[in-house]
């Protein structure tokens, strides 16, 4: 990764309370609010922790711009970016960091020949 790039991205809990937040290394920052390891900030108090919309910028002062953009939009603005791509409202972080199963060819169909 580029010591330059940046994330912006959108949190969501299950009663749909956003936080919009700036990151450089996005899997870090969202185990971090998944840990709650500021007890005090705003998405542990709410438990806002599930990643529900991301963008990757390559310059880091892009990002911080972008940031201010989505932070700046009405909440039916910012519904409507999250459902835009995730229309599901599904935590994109789920899966990270789980362990991937090993490709089994055993469980491979033969090839059907005529």
């Amino acid at each position: 990764m580029p010591p330059d790039q940046g994330y912006v991205y959108i949190l969501a809990n299950g009663y749909k309370r956003l936080y919009t937040g700036l990151t450089t290394s996005l899997a870090q920052r969202i185990r971090e609010h998944k840990e709650r390891v500021h007890p005090e900030s705003f998405t542990a108090r709410y438990n806002i922790d599930q990643l529900v919309y991301y963008e990757c910028y390559e310059s880091i002062s892009r990002a911080i711009a972008r940031e201010k953009e989505i932070k700046a939009l009405l909440r039916v603005k910012k519904i409507q970016l999250i459902v835009s791509l995730n229309p599901t409202w599904q935590d994109l972080s789920l899966e990270w960091g789980q362990l991937i199963e090993p490709f089994d060819e055993s469980k491979l169909r033969p090839p059907v020949t005529f």
